[in-house]
């Protein structure tokens, strides 16, 4: 508000803070500040005044004026100032739809990190053991999954374990001793294929710490170099986005997500289905 009557003024203060000069602030009820509206366009005979006060609509405000060359607009349910255009200006153009400048740029920033995004390159990876010990059981597959934007690498290789293969493994993974001794490599060249092929690329698993363990004990016994890629556990990415799951086992969250496969306990079958999982999980 500019040039305000001291009898003005001091109407105004009995109701607002005045926190600047002309400046006022304030909590009224729609009655009250109709009145002191109607106090402040009665009594401001040369000077400016605007109002800005929350209202109910989507833009949850909405404004007033008195004296000024700014003039609020309707624009397809939201409500503008119309500034004047500047000397010599012929005539006014009309308000069109759209976005202005600024949001277009947002708008493109936006699509660009996605773009990045779907770009994004990271390799599924996930091991089948004989059991729960990395420094007494060993690993029986390597499987991995590599996504590159839009392009998929598999790499699947069993391993020849130096002991039988527990039953309860076997009936889990449906592999036998005469499988894996027959297709199987030895752990040095299975183990250096894998590191091969997941190169220094962004690591992603399920419960990801039981492989890396596995992988770090096998990397000691063969003298390998422990991979130190950037990674990404899923576990707890879902403990931290899904509520209302009975647990937060593999089956369970493709369940929860109404995929189609379930977990085959063979490693690259659970890569492709932590694929479809990751991508929910960042939907």
């Amino acid at each position: 508000m500019t040039d305000c009557p001291p009898r003005l003024r001091g109407d105004l203060s009995k109701w607002l803070c005045e926190i600047n000069t002309g400046v006022y602030v304030g909590q009224l009820s729609s009655r009250v500040r109709d009145a002191l509206w109607d106090r402040v366009c009665k009594n401001l005979q040369t000077g400016r005044a605007t109002m800005v006060y929350t209202t109910n609509g989507e833009q949850k405000m909405d404004f007033r004026v008195h004296n000024t060359s700014w003039t609020p607009v309707d624009f397809d349910g939201i409500k503008l100032m119309r500034r004047p255009l500047p000397q010599g200006t012929a005539e006014e153009p009309s308000l069109k739809p759209g976005f202005s400048k600024a949001a277009k740029r947002q708008m493109a920033a936006r699509r660009a990190s996605a773009r990045l995004s779907a770009g994004d390159r990271f390799v599924l990876i996930d091991l089948e053991t004989t059991g729960l010990q990395p420094g007494r059981d060993e690993i029986i597959e390597f499987g991995a999954l590599r996504i590159d934007g839009d392009k998929e690498t598999e790499f699947s290789c069993l391993v020849r374990p130096a002991g039988p293969l527990p039953k309860t493994i076997a009936e889990l993974t449906g592999l036998t001793d005469e499988t894996l001794q027959a297709q199987g490599l030895a752990m040095e060249q299975a183990l250096q294929q894998f590191l091969t092929f997941i190169g220094r690329d962004k690591l992603v698993g399920y419960n990801l710490s039981f492989d890396m363990a596995f992988l770090r004990a096998a990397c000691q016994r063969t003298g390998q170099l422990m991979p130190a890629n950037r990674s990404t556990d899923l576990l707890n990415l879902a403990r931290r986005k899904i509520s209302g799951v009975s647990n937060f086992k593999l089956t369970t969250l493709a369940a929860h997500f109404a995929l189609p496969q379930q977990t085959s306990h063979r490693a690259l079958a659970d890569c492709r289905l932590m694929k479809e999982i990751y991508s929910k999980l960042n939907g």
